[in-house]
Parts: structure tokens; C-alpha cells; sequence
């Protein structure tokens, strides 16, 4: 079957429209809807929709493409119209996603990719319903050397280890790092202990010449950068009394 031109949309309602497998390799993804798109992953409908109408149910479910891909397994499976086998797909979309993200990530340095940075984290934290606290490890060009998921739980004081953190780096051989955790609440906003334990990560790393350059904060909201609010001390700020 012949696809459409490229310069035009097809009708609703037409037979082309009600085929996205065909569209997408007439004309490419790029030409489809998000609707269309999320029904290749699903690829069959449900009792009375078939698959472009259950992804649109689903998209405004959900809010969105974003909001739909944050659901973890139980969520998706409990969610009318999906069942194992879709479910299945759509985490294995997010993660193929996610995937790619960090793919990129590691061919920059963090300051002139953290757009991309942004993007890996929000794909791999964003929806998780516990916090996870973690490590964005960089050489001393601050290409990315890997990724630690270090604690689990609620992230405070007296749940981040200042051990832990010197053994992931030493490990690494990482000259810097970027802290991250997530706001299972849904706001990125950071809180005084978020504070707090920037300058005690800070303060800990500078005594093995380990950079801390940013601490992200990842939520429904969007992704948080304390580098970028000013909330992340410099070598030069860091002083003797704030050393443990």
C-alpha cells in the first residue's frame, strides 16, 4: 500500500490514517501521531477501541506520553485495557528510551550535555514511588565513567552514607560527580536536608579531591538543578569547620 505524500496529512477516518504499521514505514515515525506511535508499541486494541483509540484513553489518562511511560509495572497492569503483554512493552520502550539517553550522555562532558543528562535521569527516576539516591561518576573532563544507585528509602541525613559515596568514587577513579534522588511527591523543589547533604557529600569528597558539581533533584515536575540555583558549594566555599 502506497503511504501518503510527505507535504500531506491524511484524513481522518481514512484508511491510511487507521494504519499507523504502513504510515511509519511509508513516511517514518516522525509523521505519526503520538497516538499512532503509542499503538505500534501496543499494537492490538481492547474490548470496543482498537489500538489507536485505546492509546489515545491512554494519553489522557495519564496526562501525556510522559505521564503514561512514568507508571512502574503494577500501575500499568491494574490500568483497563492493559494487560502483561502491554505492559511489558511499555516498560521495554521506556527503557530502550532511557537507554539511548545515557548512550548520549556518556559521549559529552556533563557541562556541555546536561540537557541530556536531565533527560537520561528523568527517564530512569521519574515515577518511582520510593526515593533512590545515586551517583553520576565523571573523569576529570567530566565525561560520564557510570551510574551508582547507592540508597534506597527516605533520602535524609541519616540515611546517605558519606562511606559509601568515597568507596563509589575511589572505585570509579572519578574526579567528580553529580549527586541525584528523586521526590516520590511529585515537587523537584529542593529541601533544606537536600541542602544538607549537598555540603556534607561536598565536604566529605573534597577531602579525596573528588568534585561534587551538581546535585539534580528528579520529580513529576520536572528535573531540578541545585548547581544551577546556587546551591551547591565550590571547592573554594568549602571550609574546615564543615568537614565530618
Amino acid at each position: 500500500m502506497r503511504g501518503t505524500p510527505w507535504n500531506t496529512a491524511p484524513q481522518v477516518g481514512s484508511p491510511v490514517a487507521a494504519r499507523p504499521r504502513e504510515r511509519v514505514l511509508a513516511e517514518g515515525p516522525t509523521r505519526l501521531s503520538d497516538e499512532e506511535l503509542l499503538a505500534l508499541v501496543l499494537r492490538t486494541g481492547a474490548k470496543g477501541q482498537d489500538a489507536v483509540a485505546l492509546a489515545a484513553a491512554l494519553l489522557r489518562r495519564f496526562g501525556g506520553l510522559a505521564g503514561l511511560l512514568q507508571q512502574d509495572a503494577a500501575a500499568l497492569r491494574q490500568t483497563r485495557g492493559l494487560g502483561a503483554a502491554k505492559a511489558a512493552s511499555l516498560l521495554a520502550a521506556r527503557e530502550l528510551a532511557t537507554r539511548m539517553a545515557f548512550m548520549r550522555v556518556k559521549r559529552g562532558r556533563y557541562l556541555e550535555n546536561t540537557k541530556s543528562v536531565l533527560q537520561f535521569l528523568m527517564g530512569r527516576l521519574a515515577g518511582l514511588q520510593r526515593e533512590v539516591f545515586g551517583l553520576l561518576l565523571l573523569n576529570a573532563r567530566h565525561n560520564v565513567l557510570g551510574v551508582d544507585y547507592l540508597f534506597y528509602g527516605s533520602v535524609d541525613r541519616s540515611a546517605v552514607y558519606p562511606r559509601e559515596i568515597v568507596k563509589a568514587c575511589l572505585k570509579r577513579n572519578a574526579a567528580a560527580v553529580v549527586l541525584f534522588h528523586n521526590h516520590p511527591s511529585g515537587d523537584a523543589e529542593p529541601s533544606e536536608a537536600d541542602k544538607d547533604i549537598t555540603k556534607r557529600v561536598s565536604a566529605v569528597l573534597d577531602e579525596i579531591d573528588v568534585h561534587v558539581i551538581d546535585h539534580v533533584i528528579v520529580a513529576g515536575t520536572g528535573p531540578v538543578s541545585m548547581a544551577e540555583r546556587g546551591l551547591v558549594p565550590t571547592p573554594e566555599s568549602i571550609t574546615t569547620g564543615c568537614r565530618i
